[in-house]
């Protein structure tokens, strides 16, 4: 696919998805969607990556929907979801469960950590995006809002579901009820982030933690652990999860990784864990 609205590059096992429309703060299209699911499935398919990084060009990392196209829909007959169900989209993640096949979810389903590297601005569906992947570091100073009950929206792209599962209810009221304006320190606090870094070092210390993460984990056990995560979000029997625990333990003693694992920390040099054989 032809790149217009994203970049990327890929280093020592880590692929960067940058959102690129700086000057227009980056803002979410369906052009942006589809180049975006065809970059993640083809970096998810892609042996010689094991972290993929999502990130904005420049100075913001989203700052939503493109406000041309929520003022196309304010006053055209066509229907919303008629219209977005009708695009025909790359389907990265799908075919793990069938909850994970719909749009944001699909995160979900890909084999390998997402990494939301909020640069600045994140707005509206950005947020939901970056909720939706498995890891969020944000620059200190970043602004954040769903912005959407200012728009006379409701909650977008399952974030109703999502946030009271990271930051609680309480929050969640909070950010989705006033549509205001958070500061990335006042979205740390409520647990929504896994860091914050200062814009001078914030890059470099984002793709530091995805090439540590790239080069010492074992692919097929971070893969194993993210379909336990999200299958066992959505289940309420623990006993399950237990014993698919201990099954998942007895199929991957019998692999390479968990080989390599033991001789690696034995020998007390770094491991060298195989690439994923196929998804």
């Amino acid at each position: 696919m032809e790149l217009h609205v994203t970049e990327t590059s890929k280093a020592n096992g880590v692929a960067v998805v940058r959102l690129n429309r700086p000057g227009r703060g980056n803002s979410w299209t369906t052009r942006m969607n589809a180049e975006y699911r065809w970059l993640m499935e083809s970096h998810d398919l892609d042996p010689d990556v094991r972290v993929i990084v999502v990130t904005g060009a420049g100075r913001q990392f989203c700052v939503g929907a493109d406000f041309k196209a929520l003022d196309h829909y304010a006053g055209a007959k066509q229907d919303y979801v008629e219209s977005t169900d009708a695009q025909v989209l790359g389907q990265p993640g799908y075919g793990v469960r069938p909850e994970f096949d719909h749009e944001m979810v699909w995160h979900w389903g890909l084999q390998k950590p997402v990494i939301a590297a909020v640069n600045g601005a994140c707005a509206g569906i950005a947020v939901a995006l970056a909720s939706f992947c498995d890891l969020r570091y944000v620059v200190k100073g970043a602004k954040l809002t769903t912005s959407t009950p200012r728009l006379g929206l409701p909650a977008e792209y399952g974030l109703a579901w999502i946030l009271p599962r990271i930051v609680g209810l309480t929050h969640t009221m909070d950010i989705l009820l006033s549509g205001r304006v958070l500061s990335a320190e006042e979205a740390d606090r409520m647990g929504w982030c896994n860091g914050l870094f200062d814009s001078e070092t914030f890059e470099a210390q984002v793709m530091e933690i995805a090439a540590n993460l790239a080069a010492t984990t074992s692919p097929i056990a971070v893969k194993a652990a993210k379909r336990q995560v999200y299958a066992e979000l959505l289940s309420t029997d623990v006993g399950e999860a237990v014993e698919n625990s201990k099954r998942l333990i007895g199929e991957l003693m019998k692999s390479p990784d968990y080989l390599e694992g033991i001789s690696s920390v034995r020998d007390k040099r770094p491991p060298q864990f195989a690439a994923l054989a196929s998804k």
